[in-house]
């Protein structure tokens, strides 16, 4: 089993128009809402890929009900902990004739430190059964920001690998207490070490403390700073559609490729198809299957160096 943390769930609703434009109404072509935060997004791509996965963190109010209802028929195990405030919502809006999409998140709930203490308690149950962890995505208000540093540490005493994707100051004390994954894109891992040269930026990254450091590059694929070496995998092509889930995506790929102990380019090259397939995949986290199998054969990885 695979256990996914998503602190901040959210109803993804994703709305497509013919052609957004600033200062104008617009009519909804068509509406999709999915359960969504990044550890859930995971989950779901986890779970098509025959990863057994469980989702936990918070859910509260009517927006955390709808949530649960549309996540009850998919695949993956709902432990989710309830909170008096109510789940926040993402709206993706996708531009049909430029291919763009525009993002708009919602803060998220107030978290009670009674909550946080219950939500401990269900965490430490879960990991006796868990072959990996994922602890994904930003902390609603209330959550200390060490809360993912000592998420780690309850995991590394449980003897279980634990992967980190987050942002900002959660990233850099979550760091600290050495995760075996960290999975920045190219602005959170310039925002942490200082330096928007990826290489440099992913090896200054694993000196503070992370194992392996996996950056997203966007269209340029994914670079890896391990312990065996340094590699980059790209798709043969950009590809346009909606990015949101891609990353999680990515994740899910990785995951399933430690838990199944996959060499790193046949691990990345996973991570970077299920990414691509993702964006043009019509609705946010989903993966468009045919395109994924399609793109396996055609990502290119390169070895660069020996990590540093």
């Amino acid at each position: 089993m695979i256990l996914t943390v998503t602190l901040n769930t959210a109803l993804d609703i994703t709305y497509r128009v013919p052609a957004l434009t600033p200062h104008a109404s617009h009519r909804v072509s068509e509406v999709r809402e999915r359960p969504g935060g990044k550890g859930l997004n995971v989950a779901r791509v986890l779970s098509a890929l025959g990863h057994e996965s469980v989702v936990t963190g918070f859910a509260g109010g009517p927006t955390g009900a709808v949530l649960r209802d549309l996540l009850a028929p998919l695949a993956p195990r709902d432990a989710l902990v309830p909170v008096a405030g109510t789940t926040r919502r993402t709206i993706a809006v996708v531009d049909d004739a430029s291919g763009d999409t525009t993002q708009l998140n919602e803060a998220g709930p107030l978290v009670t430190a009674g909550e946080w203490a219950t939500f401990l308690t269900s965490y430490d149950s879960l990991l006796p059964g868990a072959n990996a962890v994922a602890l994904c995505g930003s902390l609603p208000p209330g959550i200390h920001v060490g809360a993912y540093a000592e998420l780690i540490r309850r995991a590394r005493g449980a003897g279980v690998p634990v992967l980190l994707d987050t942002s900002g100051e959660p990233l850099r004390r979550g760091i600290a207490a050495r995760p075996d994954l960290v999975k920045p894109n190219a602005d959170e891992l310039a925002q942490l070490t200082g330096s928007r040269e990826p290489l440099r930026a992913t090896r200054d990254a694993r000196r503070r403390g992370a194992h392996t450091v996996v950056a997203s590059l966007g269209p340029d694929g994914l670079l890896a700073a391990t312990a065996d070496g340094v590699w980059q995998a790209a798709p043969p092509a950009p590809v346009k559609g909606n990015p949101t889930g891609a990353g999680d995506s990515a994740v899910a790929g990785l995951l399933s490729g430690l838990v199944e102990k996959l060499p790193w380019p046949d691990l990345l090259v996973r991570a970077v198809a299920l990414s691509a397939a993702t964006v043009l995949a019509p609705a946010a986290g989903e993966f468009d299957a045919a395109a994924y199998e399609e793109l396996l054969p055609h990502i290119t990885v390169t070895e660069l160096a020996a990590a540093a």
